[in-house]
């Protein structure tokens, strides 16, 4: 689930696709510093002192709300949740990097969230409220402090990249979103409430073959296969004894208090479950570094009252995170392009007005 209008004030959840292999962003050169796409910009003047995995940056984003970037099988092209051309809240577009195009694949209608590729880049997955509501689902109320909202409405559906054929995958009452795939291409991981609380589950591509696999007291979510399909990644959020009932509370009002967050990983069938994290604050969006080894993913744990959120690393084995970026705003939704050469975020950085939030892609240096 990804709140991007909320990514000045604090983190969305998120995911990623696992990728096997795949050539690069056809536009790409094997030069230093070639562009990744005509739609990008050369950004190096924002990558900051501490951001020595960054070779090169660059801004495929200019101004509103974009986020969630998630790279195709092919790396030819990305899905974004980005709130634009007049729709009043996020939509879901596919960006091709060969030409800079981008179109809209989503209805249109309602709000959407959690875009994904599948069968092949031919088709599309993404979590949306339009058959709810042809309007956007009304922002929570923060005055009894910063909350996110898991809409009722929420249903994971499917189209191909034109938005044409468009299916519905899933029919239970209440959320049902942030679905990310399998490397084999053969099941579908994502959040649900129907069994009274957010667990995570995995279906076929077809809807059908639903089997839980978290049962724990808690938000789990944002969770991502490793490129092998052998260990899956989230994050979580598990209420102390004395927080229960008011976390009860707000999930029965379709909401959460994502304040305090660690990440976890488990094999894919839910077996080994094992916490990563341990650092307070909110620590979200991990995906598998392409060698399985680390985690990527984006938390405020160095100023957990604080509204800066910046990626790092942490073995999957846990021990001390090490600093990716270093911008004094946010960063987030980090996701490795299949060959490992690219890494898409999302950013605050350079942003000309308060709560403008970008997509950038930084040519990697391990």
């Amino acid at each position: 689930m990804a709140l991007a209008g909320a990514l000045a004030v604090s983190p969305p959840a998120g995911r990623t696709q696992p990728a096997g292999s795949a050539t690069a962003p056809s536009t790409a050169s094997s030069g230093s510093g070639s562009s990744p796409s005509p739609a990008a910009a050369l950004a190096d003047t924002l990558i900051r002192d501490g951001e020595g995995h960054f070779a090169h940056l660059w801004q495929l984003t200019f101004g509103g709300e974009n986020a969630e970037a998630y790279w195709s099988q092919d790396g030819g092209k990305l899905i974004l949740q980005s709130t634009r051309d007049g729709w009043p809240c996020d939509q879901e577009y596919v960006l091709e990097l060969a030409t800079g195009a981008t179109h809209r694949v989503s209805t249109g209608t309602g709000r959407t969230t959690c875009g994904y590729f599948y069968d092949h880049d031919r088709r599309v997955l993404f979590a949306s409220t339009h058959l709810g509501s042809d309007s956007c689902p009304p922002r929570p109320d923060y005055s009894k402090g910063y909350v996110w909202a898991v809409y009722a409405d929420y249903d994971i559906f499917t189209a191909r990249l034109d938005g044409s054929d468009l299916r519905r995958l899933t029919r239970t009452p209440g959320y049902d979103a942030e679905a990310t795939l399998s490397p084999d291409g053969k099941t579908i991981l994502f959040t649900s409430v129907r069994d009274g609380d957010l667990d995570l589950y995995t279906m076929r591509t077809d809807g059908s073959g639903v089997k839980r696999l978290t049962d724990r007291l808690g938000y789990d979510g944002g969770a991502f296969y490793s490129r092998d399909g052998q260990w899956i990644c989230w994050r979580a959020d598990y209420p102390a004894d004395s927080q229960a009932t008011a976390y009860r509370e707000l999930l029965a009002r379709h909401l959460v208090r994502p304040t305090t967050m660690d990440l976890w990983v488990m094999r894919a069938d839910g077996s080994g479950k094992r916490q990563v994290t341990h650092e307070p604050g909110a620590s979200f969006a991990p995906y598998f570094t392409p060698d399985g080894r680390s985690l990527i993913y984006a938390s405020n744990w160095e100023n957990p009252r604080g509204r800066n959120f910046d990626l790092y690393l942490v073995s999957v084995e846990g021990g001390e995170p090490a600093p990716v970026t270093r911008d004094p705003t946010f960063d987030g939704f980090p996701m490795f392009s299949p060959d490992g050469r690219w890494l898409a975020f999302s950013s605050n950085r350079g942003a000309k007005v308060a709560g403008e939030t970008n997509l950038f892609l930084a040519e990697w240096r391990p």
